[in-house]
């Protein structure tokens, strides 16, 4: 099958669910024997969306892909002014400014619909995502009648969500893909648009190495807990920097955090609070392998590959339950203990650090819950069989759109 993948950023860069997502189906497709491309853009950062790979076609991990420069960085101002207007006010925002705020979400490609029709031409099928960003609104109008079209919205209830710009993207997919059984209610209850769809999960290497202690600038021989991902507020991390910096004020002692990921916002400094910033797959892993326990704040997530790949590791987890995406996987898997709020995290967290047969029974509860669901093979399986739904769809009679 030749398949094409659409997605705002793509490579080892450009951190980010979706964005990894994208690759790891691109390139384990491609070691599958499909033949793969990927139209992106030529940015790693998703705040400004400065040019900073090569642009143009090449071949990576057996995957062509096509690079095309950013038109113009994202003006924070004024897409801060836009955002107020179109997602904070009483009523549902008019078009002209739904649009406008699209547009400034960016990001905008020069010369994307070109290559995307000419793409077309070549391929079987099209995987587009994530649903909140330029791209994906461009590459489902543009492509729509020319090709099958694959939609992985990648949604969690947030405010574009709530946009009727993105009502269209949903009614011209021939099918829809989604990460969880969460996910898919959401876009369901929220579009209502029947579409052939399936809940494909996201892989995870379960054969992961065994590394050892790493090395993190601050920490010494601290126990600790970790949180991966994106250091700002929709991720939950400077809440649980917050929370945590209390928790630690009223129980002294050597326990710290350690946070790995892109800071976007700035962290108010604690004694027990460690930034490593942006590391490599190995020492993520050794970080996360060294740890007492590992701790997912989000309130908005899709799947959360992360807590997948701590659960592998067979770390206890602390999920934020207030994100039906985390209380669900911690419902299904029993290998998470949710909370709502600080209090609540400070009553997980003294569970885990006085009981370690506890952390032991979560850890090992997740990992088999991800070698149920969640192994490469099992996860490509479902994908492969979506995108032949997908072609089958589009001769269907709301393919004439």
């Amino acid at each position: 099958m030749r398949v094409l993948y659409v997605v705002p950023r793509y490579g080892p860069q450009a951190a980010g669910g979706a964005e990894g997502a994208c690759r790891s189906f691109a390139t384990r497709m491609a070691a599958r024997g499909h033949e793969v491309e990927v139209v992106t853009s030529t940015a790693v950062s998703y705040l400004e969306w400065d040019n900073a790979l090569p642009e143009g076609a090449a071949n990576e991990d057996g995957v062509t892909v096509h690079r095309l420069p950013v038109v113009a960085p994202r003006d924070l101002e004024r897409f801060a002014a836009i955002s107020m207007r179109a997602l904070t006010g009483r009523h549902v925002a008019p078009s002209h400014v739904q649009h406008a705020w699209l547009d400034e979400q960016g990001p905008r490609l020069d010369g994307v619909e070109e290559v995307l029709r000419e793409r077309a031409k070549s391929v079987d099928v099209a995987v587009v995502l994530p649903y909140l960003y330029l791209p994906a609104f461009t590459a489902i109008t543009t492509l729509a009648g020319r090709v099958p079209l694959v939609f992985h919205p990648c949604a969690h209830d947030e405010p574009p969500l709530g946009l009727p710009v993105y009502e269209r993207l949903f009614r011209l997919s021939d099918a829809l893909g989604f990460f969880t059984e969460e996910e898919a209610a959401l876009v369901r209850r929220r579009f209502r648009v029947e579409r052939p769809f399936a809940v494909t999960g996201i892989g995870v290497d379960v054969d992961i190495p065994h590394p050892s202690p790493p090395h993190i600038d601050g920490l010494g021989e601290r126990p600790y807990l970790v949180c991966v991902g994106r250091i700002d507020p929709g991720k939950g991390t400077l809440e649980l920097v917050e929370w945590f910096g209390r928790y630690k004020d009223a129980r002294p002692g050597p326990l710290a955090l350690v946070l790995v990921g892109d800071r976007a916002n700035e962290v108010a400094p604690h004694r027990d609070v460690v930034l490593t910033g942006i590391v490599d797959e190995p020492t993520k892993q050794a970080i996360i392998e060294h740890s007492l326990a590992f701790v997912q704040p989000s309130h908005y997530e899709s799947f959360s590959i992360v807590l997948m790949e701590a659960w592998a590791a067979r770390k206890a987890a602390a999920v934020q339950a207030l994100s039906p995406v985390l209380a669900g996987h911690a419902r299904r898997s029993g290998g998470a203990l949710p909370y709502r709020n600080e209090e609540e995290l400070g009553e997980v967290l003294d569970l885990l650090l006085s009981q370690p047969t506890l952390r032991g029974r979560l850890g090992d509860a997740g990992r088999a819950y991800v070698e149920e669901h969640f192994q490469w093979p099992d996860v490509l399986a479902r994908h492969e069989s979506l995108l032949e739904q997908a072609v089958v769809s589009f001769g269907s009679p709301h393919a004439l759109r």
